[in-house]
């Protein structure tokens, strides 16, 4: 008998940056970013203005970033609001550029990486805004361009317009709908809402096969994660929260129908008991019905031997004839926070020790560029904001582990300029520039999944565009400005700052134990109103599963950064398995009207693992409502 050896285990920082996205080639994204930046570049220069088409196609290539799978009314809010702040940094860099010196220029646009870094611990869009907010200041303020400034913000405003209507008006692949050839049809209004709801149904069917096995767990957290994009889809502003055709309201209809079910699966899985392989057969049906808009058909029911089972059933039912009523419930959505939460997140320790890194970083950047600038180390080079924009991605924790980001940053900007060297030697100008802009754009969806692949593709876009502008080929000094921008990034990310560090997991974990407990007290007050309880289980669980993301982040930081968000992964387990207890508990209440043994030994377990775990973390978490 031979003994295998084990792998070698990489170090988390070393295996993040080697880790990438896997999943089908987003092939109508890929056409919308050949369509973007490469036709509105030859439109202009067609007309003659060809650096205001580089400031379209610089608007294109950033709403392409953040074109990712999900609804049409959500493309809204996720490249839009960030295209608002990128025009608002472009007017603001173009001005401060053009009249303030460089010791006035650099306090300026560190204060306003102070602020858009606070601000980028309210929310994914909200980063997204924040980053495109700093990088647009940096390029308008150092792409010296011979347009007055409101024409650039207009020219940016039209490439992300452009896009965004691209991605309003292209059918997908989830727009074709019907159950038979015969009935296929191409209908596109809701297709990213059918094909969310969908897989929450068949997330639901996966945990159903899941439970009494080692994968439930895993497969509940893809429940959490199917909800959270579904949730998602009915975000924005063409669909509103009450519905007005019929096509919303069965939607809404499938949606609220898919909570219940939701509910039961989680339950059972905490049973810790397989179940019968004909209860997940009606959540397959119901994920086939949504995607092609049709009616149910007979559903399986699974026999009613537990309260778990039971539940399943009625929600079964349930959703039998929600679907052919094609009418719902409103459609629940999370609470709109106010400006008041919003600034207190801002002004909390996440935002403060996110806005202290960023505004630091970027304003180092720009301080280094501009002493490089008006040293002449670029000769007669003048466009000094690839250093600034750099850091400013380098920085942003959400994008990935620090040195993970500064790995890939760096290997991809040197292929990419390596790449863009060898192609800028062969092709025709500006034609062949104008064919390589459209094909990084068409590349930018599928290179999005790895740091180091998005960084290659875009330095080639970008220094294509430059190019077209009028600058030489300046590969090496790309190269040079990155591994510079990497260098201060990784200096101060780990300058001690003042607070305690780790803030932003703290904050996460803060929030996602007030959800849990508004969850738990809802449920154990005995009220009646399932809508409620429905909204509140949304929020623990989604509030989890993003402190969930934001510790595996800092925990794949080097070692020194890395311990401080020690024992936080601990917590936002315990808090899973509360989540967890809590739908149990509320499936048997509706069943019976009282707990079992187990369930209240089970929640005061875990009342003692939070109290121990938080006070050793140093994490505020509320007491649990229990007694005895």
């Amino acid at each position: 008998m031979t003994r295998r050896t084990p792998a070698l285990a990489l170090p988390p920082w070393l295996a993040h940056a080697l880790r990438a996205q896997r999943g089908p080639v987003p092939w109508s994204a890929v056409v919308r970013g050949a369509l973007a930046a490469g036709p509105l570049l030859l439109a202009a220069l067609a007309a003659g203005r060809a650096s205001l088409g580089v400031a379209a196609a610089v608007a294109a290539m950033l709403a392409g970033i953040n074109d990712r799978p999900g609804s049409r009314r959500g493309s809204v809010r996720r490249i839009g609001v960030p295209a608002l702040a990128g025009a608002a940094g472009m007017c603001a860099g173009t001005y401060a550029g053009d009249h303030l010196g460089a010791v006035a220029l650099t306090l300026v646009l560190t204060v306003l990486g102070l602020v858009a870094g606070g601000f980028s611990a309210v929310g994914p869009v909200a980063s997204g805004a924040a980053t495109q907010l700093l990088v647009t200041s940096a390029i308008g303020a150092g792409m010296p361009l011979p347009d007055p400034g409101w024409q650039r913000v207009l020219a940016f405003l039209a490439g992300a317009g452009w896009l965004l209507a691209l991605r309003l008006a292209l059918p997908t692949p989830g727009s074709l709908t019907g159950a038979t050839p015969r009935d296929f049809r191409l209908d596109f209004r809701f297709d990213g809402e059918r094909a969310a709801v969908a897989g929450v149904y068949d997330a639901v069917a996966a945990l159903l096969d899941a439970a009494g096995t080692q994968h439930a767990v895993a497969r509940r957290a893809a429940l959490t994660a199917a909800l959270d994009q579904a949730q998602d889809a009915f975000a924005g502003p063409r669909l509103r929260r009450y519905a007005s055709s019929s096509a919303e309201r069965r939607l809404h209809a499938q949606y609220a129908a898919a909570l219940p079910l939701a509910e039961a699966a989680t339950a059972l899985a905490w049973a810790g008991e397989t179940v019968p392989r004909r209860a997940s057969e009606g959540p397959r049906r119901l994920a086939a019905a949504v995607r092609a808009g049709a009616h149910t058909g007979p559903l399986p029911a699974p026999t009613r031997s537990a309260p778990g089972l039971r539940a399943l059933d009625d929600a079964l039912l349930h959703a039998a004839v929600a679907f052919d009523r094609g009418r719902g419930d409103d459609l629940h959505t999370r609470r709109r926070r106010s400006p008041g939460s919003v600034l207190r997140t801002v002004l909390g320790a996440g935002g403060r020790e996110y806005g202290l890194r960023v505004g630091l970083c970027f304003g180092a950047g720009v301080a280094v560029a501009q002493a490089l600038h008006h040293a002449q180390w670029y000769g007669l080079h003048r466009h000094w904001y690839w250093l600034p924009a750099t850091a400013v991605f380098l920085v942003k924790p959400d994008l990935g582990p620090l040195v993970s980001r500064v790995l890939c940053r760096a290997a991809g900007t040197v292929l990419g300029a390596l790449v863009f060297a060898a192609a800028a030697a062969v092709l025709p100008r500006p034609g062949g520039l104008v064919a390589l802009v459209a094909l990084a754009g068409a590349l930018i969806p599928v290179a999005t999944r790895h740091f180091a692949a998005q960084t290659a593709v875009v330095t080639v876009l970008v220094l294509a565009l430059v190019m077209v502008g009028g600058e030489p080929q300046a590969s090496a000094g790309r190269i040079g400005e990155t591994l510079l921008a990497c260098a201060i990034v990784l200096v101060v990310g780990h300058l001690p700052m003042p607070g305690q560090r780790g803030g932003g997991v703290r904050a996460r974990l803060t929030a996602a134990g007030d959800a849990a407990h508004a969850y738990l007290a809802h449920v154990l007050s005995g009220s009646d109103d399932r809508a409620r309880r429905w909204t509140l289980r949304r929020e623990a669980y989604r509030t989890l599963a993003e402190a969930r993301a934001a510790i595996a982040l800092a925990a794949a930081e080097l070692p020194a950064l890395a311990r401080h968000s020690r024992g936080a992964d601990e917590i936002a387990a315990t808090l899973e398995r509360l989540a967890d207890t809590t739908t149990a508990c509320a499936v048997h209440l509706d069943d019976t009207g009282r707990l079992t043994p187990r369930h209240l030994a089970r929640l005061a377990e875990l009342r003692d693992e939070l109290a121990e775990r938080r006070d050793r973390a140093g994490v505020r978490l509320p007491e649990l409502p229990l007694t005895g």
